[in-house]
């Protein structure tokens, strides 16, 4: 290398490295409860609350797949009011993990599961969210596209054993 190329490369300034966005999911099992077909939208139950996506090409009563992007997860503090954002489901943040800046990795405990958010370090600071903490978390219904819902197959409720103990009546 000659000098010249070496003062070259000393007086660049060096380039920023954008950090790789993580990529974290949720899948859940969902029950299709209706269609509206004037908005053009599914109505989804899972068993911590219900989700609306984009019309899905499955019977009412049928099982479906959904993969929630936690890129596509924003967090509130208080019940959302007032905004496009459809999807709202309460919870509690049972994990912070802090990526590569700027990224942190947020989970809520919304009952039965859990769904992950993916924030800066500069909204977990300025929300002041820690761990225990009740918050909502919110998922655009557009963010839930047609290829994030799948068709499957729910289990089948199991059946109660009867035990054999034959019940008297009350005297």
């Amino acid at each position: 290398m000659s000098s010249e190329q070496s003062r070259h490369n000393k007086s660049a300034p060096a380039k920023a490295v954008a950090a790789k966005t993580p990529s974290f999911a949720t899948t859940l099992n969902a029950r299709v409860l209706r269609h509206d077909k004037v908005h053009g939208l599914s109505t989804l139950y899972f068993g911590d609350g219900e989700l609306r996506v984009p019309l899905v090409a499955a019977p009412v009563d049928s099982g479906v797949r959904v993969t929630i992007h936690a890129r596509d997860v924003s967090i509130a503090l208080s019940r959302p009011m007032d905004v496009s954002i459809t999807n709202r489901l309460p919870g509690t943040i049972v994990a912070i993990e802090s990526l590569a800046l700027p990224y942190v990795r947020v989970t809520f405990d919304l009952g039965s599961i859990r769904l992950d958010a993916l924030v800066t370090t500069e909204s977990v600071e300025r929300l002041g969210l820690e761990i225990g903490l009740r918050a909502w978390a919110m998922i655009k219904t557009v963010a839930i596209g047609k290829d994030a819902v799948e068709p499957d197959h729910l289990p089948e409720p199991r059946s109660w054993p009867s035990g054999g103990r034959k019940h008297r009546a009350k005297r």
